[in-house]
């Protein structure tokens, strides 16, 4: 599963404002690999909150604003 559309996937839900469950049972992952994954992520990218890792996403164009 982790490749890297699989975690781009997972960021552009979580930037979508998805919970954790809703992203595992989407995803077909467990919540707690979720959350490591975003965990990952957002130290990959110097990011501390969630607020900022959707602010990332929006920059990006990984999601579009709504």
């Amino acid at each position: 599963w982790r490749t890297n559309d699989g975690l781009y996937a997972l960021l552009q839900l979580l930037a979508e404002g998805r919970t954790v469950k809703d992203i595992a049972i989407r995803l077909k992952i467990s919540t707690r690999t979720v959350e490591f994954h975003k965990a990952q992520i957002m130290e990959q990218l110097n990011l501390r909150t969630t607020a900022e890792l959707i602010k990332y996403a929006l920059t990006h164009g990984i999601v579009a604003p709504s």
